[in-house]
């Protein structure tokens, strides 16, 4: 199943507040999304897979708007830790805005995987956490392009084929899965 949506709005805002943190992940101070993206500071990303139950994940593809890979298949969803929030009300609430996706807590999520800030990550720190849904999914048109449902097989071929059409971050995400 693909869903296509028209990209209009902004598809993140600049003056966004992260908390910036240290090479433990102890929040050191804040900063807006510009100045920790041009000053590669390190701080918290959260990215959800949604699985159906045939075992397929769902991707976003996202919007051109983006400031970071836009145009290319990355999770289900994904985002920033807001200044003050933790991963897991971040994956909540991604999971809300960018797909449309309401579960009652963060114990709806299965915690999966934990990355270490580097420069594959574009220096966050992520936690990334896999949920089942079977959709349908309302994607946020000015984050999203499109989205499709993968087999596990059909992308692992499409990532060496193509993997240019892959977020670099997706990519490092799902070697760990393959691994």
């Amino acid at each position: 199943m693909e869903v296509n949506v028209k990209v209009e709005g902004l598809a993140q805002r600049a003056d966004e507040l992260f908390d910036v943190v240290d090479e433990h992940d102890h929040v050191t101070g804040q900063a807006r999304r510009d100045y920790v993206h041009a000053h590669k500071l390190r701080h918290r990303a959260v990215h959800v897979l949604c699985f159906d139950q045939a075992g397929r994940v769902f991707l976003q593809r996202r919007s051109m708007l983006k400031d970071s890979a836009p145009g290319r298949w990355c999770a289900s969803c994904s985002g920033h830790v807001d200044a003050g929030e933790d991963y897991d009300q971040a994956a909540v609430r991604e999971l809300a805005e960018e797909i449309g996706v309401v579960i009652p807590g963060p114990e709806a999520l299965t915690r999966w995987l934990r990355l270490e800030a580097r420069r594959e990550t574009g220096m966050e720190f992520v936690w990334v956490y896999r949920v089942e849904h079977e959709g349908p999914f309302q994607l946020h048109p000015a984050e999203i392009m499109d989205g499709a449902w993968f087999e596990r097989e059909s992308l692992n071929k499409a990532i060496r084929e193509r993997p240019k059409d892959f977020a670099g971050s997706f990519r490092y995400i799902w070697a760990r899965f393959l691994g």
